[in-house]
Order: C-alpha cells, then structure tokens, then sequence
C-alpha cells in the first residue's frame, strides 16, 4: 500500500468513525444543524432545510429501564410427556404475539423447565404496571372442544361429587380417584384446542344477519382432527369451551371436511369483535396460572444504568492510561482504534436494535479487554521484531502476521463459548453473549486493520526515528 493510500484510508476511517460517533450521541450535531439554520435565515431571510440526524435511543432491557416480569405455570397434566416441549414452545409464541400486539418493544418471553414442571417467563420492559401486563396476556383466551362423555362415566363423575362434598377438604385425598370430582361430568376434553386455530374472523347470523358470530378456520392438523371429531359424534353435541366456560354445543349433523367451525355465543356486536381480535392474537395451546410478578421501577432501573455506564467509562480510562504508560506512541494509537472501535460496536447496537440489559453492559466491557489485548500482543511481537534489527515496516507487517494466530485462537474460542451462551442461556445470558460477541468482532478489526493502518502513518516520517524499542 502507498503512502497515499495510506493516508486515505485513514481519513476515511476518521470520517466514518465521525459519522457512527454523530449516529450514537447525535444531540451536539443536531444542535450545530440548528445554529447554521438559524443564521442562514438570519443572512438570507429564509430557513435552512438542513435535516437533523435521527436521535435514537438505544434499546434498555427491564433491568435498565423498569418494568414487569412475570411467571406462569402451564397446566400440562393432560399432555402426552413427548408433546409437552413442543406445546410450551407454541404457549411462548402466542403469548409473544399477543404482547407484540399491544405495541411492547422487544419483550423477552421464554420457557423454563425446573423440577418437571414448565414454566413460562414474560420480561415487558417499560410497562410499569403490572395488572396491565397480566390484562394482556391474560385476556388471551384458552379454547378448546369437548365430547360428550358416556353415561356411565357422566354418573361415576357425579356419585364421585357427592362423596366429595361430604367430606373435609383433609379427607378429600383418602378417596380412590377423587380426582375425577373436579372433571366436567358432561363433556371431555379433545385433542382439539386453540393450538390448531389458523385464524377467526367475524361472521353474520343467517337468520337475525346480525354480525354476532366468530367464524374459525383451523389449520391442516386442525382440519383432520375436526374432521375426525365430527365423523366420531355424528348425532351428538360438540361443546366449544373458552377459558373453562362452556360458550355453545351444536350437534353434529354430519361429518365436518375443510376446518371450519363457528362459535354461536349469542354475544354482542362488541363481544364477538373482541373475541375475534383475541383469538386471532393468539389462542392459549394449555391454560396457564399466573404464580410470580416483580415490578422493576423507573428509578432502580436508571440507577443501575448511570452505575453500569461509569463502572464502563473508568474501565475504559483505565484501559487507555495503561496502554499509553506501557507502550507509549503504539499505545496512543491503540487508544484511538479503541475509540472507533467503541464508536463502531455502539453503531452496531443501535442498527439492529440490541436490547441493553447490564449483562449486555459487561459483556460489551469484556469485549474492550479483548480489543486491548489484540493489541499488546500485536506490539509485542512488534518490539521482537525491531530488537531483531528490522525496520519499522518490516516489524509492523511480522508482527500483525506473527501475532494473528494468537488473536484468532483466543478470539474464536471466546465467540465459540458466547454462541454456547446464547444457545443455551437465559435472557440476561444471551445479552451478554450477543454483545460480547459483536464486540469481538468489532475488536478483531480496529486490531488488525484500523492500528495497522495507523501505526504505516509514521513511515517516512520523523516519529519513524524514535525510539520504538521500550
């Protein structure tokens, strides 16, 4: 590369790097922007249409910004053990749906198995109250479709009510299968459920043309299941069932082919729209019982934000001083790549949006010790090199090719354990895993290029006569 070239590349490093640095913390420049319009239209007599840069805040997980987290225990009791995995994956999915329906920025919704039980964690970042949160994953509603049971159980499940109401709620377990006092002694359950629901829509009574009637269209598994159902209870009723609560049991006339069913509650205009909306938002696959809620407060959240970005700012610092107390000239360049490298990587956050959380913080801090130590093993096998008797060129090229299968090593191995972190971790976990990792990145190319760039600055100059041997 010629010294031109050089010299080039790293103006236009600069102005990139001015240019994230304004997209990061835009405020100084929009402020520029409105003094220079301002004095145009005091010279001209007009306005400038000068545009601000876009100011867009970083994204704050709910540790950082405050918020509600919950915990829900799904019923699975009547779930086959292989199906169970897959089922909470679908509970995940319809509940991120419906959060995302009501407009939540990046909630973090996962499952948790402990001691056998499966357990559903809703993170809503920004929504302060939570009755509110619960309304909203709370109105999601819960449908199924029951048969009609047989006689013979209708009796056993109604004889086995009265030994219950008998007794006291101690003496309650004592009785053989006690459990079938709480079961529907009319109809039971199917295989059938909101699980299979593709969409609902809203639909007209062909005799009152009232638009009072939720219209269900199921999707291709639905669609044999239902077909199945009716063929199975021709002649019998097929009870729909929302949230426990029987709404209708139309008799099956004949066997029901393409998936579709409708829902005839006798509801309001209002009540079929909304259970319309809910339904389509997402049908809980198994019932859930809310069991745990936490409010993180605006306040907590903001202190642990100022507390996050000074523990960063004076790791940083102290970063710097070393580098430049060690290694002196190369140290001041190390130090400039670190600060486009931070400028890059906060860049980076804010193009795609990474939800910050204070692991998110650490993570992207440890990054800045990797991008520090690219660079002291890059200059250390600079300062072999030119106790060797080399000249500055030669030991910048041998000691970035010298030094890069130690970079590589140790930073592939870190992303392989954060690709780990990310697979496999919680929320908190994933944060610091997905910043840690861009972070590295980043780090790997301010190192390798950006400083190479920058120390070719001094050659054939006269900082190229110093000392660089320390």
């Amino acid at each position: 590369m010629t010294k031109k070239k050089i010299y080039y590349s790293a103006l236009i490093i600069f102005l990139v790097t001015l240019l994230a640095g304004f997209f990061v913390y835009p405020r100084y420049l929009n402020l520029a922007i409105d003094y220079l319009n301002r004095g145009q239209a005091a010279i001209f007599g007009f306005r400038s249409q000068i545009p601000h840069l876009p100011e867009k805040p970083f994204k704050l997980g709910l540790d950082l910004q405050g918020g509600t987290h919950l915990i829900y225990k799904a019923d699975l009791s009547k779930i086959e053990q292989a199906e169970q995995k897959s089922l909470m994956q679908g509970l995940r999915d319809v509940i991120e749906r419906r959060v995302n329906f009501y407009g939540i920025q990046e909630p973090v919704i996962q499952v948790q198995e402990k001691a056998g039980e499966y357990r559903l964690i809703v993170e809503l970042a920004g929504v302060k109250d939570p009755a509110e949160a619960i309304k909203m994953i709370g109105q999601t509603p819960y449908l199924e479709f029951r048969e009609k049971r047989d006689e013979e159980e209708t009796k056993l499940i109604l004889k086995k009510k009265e030994e219950i109401e008998k007794l006291k709620p101690e003496e309650v377990q004592q009785v053989p299968d006690w459990q079938l006092a709480f079961e529907d002694p009319y109809f039971k359950p199917t295989t059938l459920t909101g699980r299979y629901l593709k969409k609902a829509e809203l639909g007209s009574d062909p005799v009152t043309k009232l638009p009072n009637l939720v219209l269900l269209q199921f999707n291709e598994e639905g669609a044999k299941i239902f077909e199945e159902l009716t063929e199975k209870n021709i002649g019998k009723p097929l009870a729909i069932y929302l949230d426990g609560v029987i709404i209708s049991a139309p008799v099956v006339q004949e066997k029901i082919s393409g998936g579709k069913a409708q829902i005839t509650g006798h509801f309001t205009l209002n009540e079929a729209k909304s259970l319309v909306q809910n339904l389509n938002a997402g049908a809980l696959p198994v019932p859930i019982t809310l069991i745990s809620q936490q409010t993180v407060g605006p306040i907590l959240g903001t202190i642990s934000l100022k507390q996050s970005l000074k523990a960063g700012l004076i790791g940083f610092l102290a970063v710097i001083i070393f580098m430049i107390i060690f290694y002196r000239l190369p140290g001041m360049v190390a130090s400039l790549s670190l600060l486009i490298y931070v400028c890059f990587t906060l860049a980076i956050f804010k193009i795609i949006s990474v939800t910050l959380t204070l692991a998110g913080i650490g993570g992207f801090i440890l990054s800045i010790g990797m991008a520090v130590d690219a660079n002291v093993l890059i200059f250390s096998r600079m300062r072999e090199e030119l106790k060797s008797g080399k000249s500055l060129l030669l030991a910048i090229e041998d000691g970035f090719k010298r030094a890069w299968p130690s970079i590589r090593d140790g930073n592939l191995t870190t992303l392989l354990v954060a690709l780990i972190f990310f697979s496999l971790g919680t929320s908190f976990v994933k944060g610091f895993a997905l910043t840690l990792s861009l972070g590295i990145v980043v780090s790997m190319l301010t190192a390798i290029i950006i400083t190479r760039i920058f120390l070719k600055c001094f050659l054939n100059t006269r900082w190229e006569k110093i000392n660089w041997v320390w």
